[in-house]
């Protein structure tokens, strides 16, 4: 079986989904560069990173790696996604992980208000920032030696089905799921695989109205369970340890009761 490099690029990591899939790598031996707008949100995952290497180093559990690079970048513009990987096979060498995470919400209004600059600025992070990254993920794997690598994009349940007033967010992540499947077709032949984790009411700062209630598709409004962002992690950790011959194309955890299964 292929050996793993086991250098990673996370992006949003300053908070949320990304923060606890950055932490669990690191904590897994993993090297990380730690992607997103915010410097400062970047700089407190790289502390807490810090905080859990001295603590496995010291109950001598923590395997070789787990250091972390503070990169902000903002995935819309190509300079800085061109810059980012370029820090990253200067400081780490070769790439083994794309976890494309960065994403944001629209606000929740009538199709018909949502404006343009509004749509636009939920494609550019969805769906424009992940085709740049999965592009300079792509280029890296297959020009390295060994050629080969994983990308794991954070789709959404919202990739299978919308919430009410979401059109630009369940729009990208339906593209998400098509980035997914042409990046694993494309990928076989230089050995990269790609898979897409679609995420279900994570407790995070950007799913906090759940626990104050979302309109539902009756029109009705309800609080809804959450799970901890944790379990995703672990997840994603899994994804991204399996060896090249195999891949998870698709997982969907989410909260066990939350109204997906039979929405509407």
């Amino acid at each position: 079986m292929s050996e793993i490099q086991k250098v990673a690029v996370v992006t949003g990591a300053g908070s949320g989904v990304g923060r606890a899939v950055a932490l669990a790598l690191t904590g897994a031996g993993w090297s990380v560069a730690l992607a997103g707008r915010r410097a400062e949100a970047l700089e407190e995952t790289a502390r807490l990173a810090g905080e859990l290497r001295a603590d496995d180093l010291s109950a001598g559990e923590l395997p070789a790696g787990g250091r972390t690079l503070v990169v902000p970048a903002d995935v819309t513009r190509p300079e800085d996604v061109d810059r980012l990987f370029t820090a990253v096979r200067t400081e780490f060498g070769p790439l083994g992980l794309l976890f494309n995470n960065a994403g944001m919400f629209g606000p929740p209004v009538p199709l018909e208000d949502l404006t343009y600059e509004q749509w636009r600025a939920v494609v550019d992070v969805n769906l424009t920032g992940a085709f740049l990254c999965a592009q300079a993920a792509f280029r890296a794997m297959k020009a390295q030696d060994p050629q080969g690598g994983r990308i794991v994009n954070n789709g959404s349940i919202s990739a299978h089905v919308p919430r009410p007033n979401s059109v630009a967010y369940t729009s990208t992540k339906h593209a998400m799921t098509g980035l997914t499947k042409s990046l694993s077709l494309d990928g076989r032949a230089y050995r990269i695989a790609c898979g897409q984790i679609d995420i279900g009411n994570a407790a995070t700062e950007m799913t906090a109205r759940m626990t104050t209630g979302i309109q539902q598709a009756s029109g009705t409004t309800a609080v809804e369970p959450v799970m901890d962002v944790t379990d995703v992690a672990r997840t994603v950790l899994h994804m991204a340890e399996l060896p090249l011959e195999a891949n998870v194309q698709f997982a969907t955890v989410m909260a066990t009761t939350m109204p997906y299964i039979g929405r509407g």
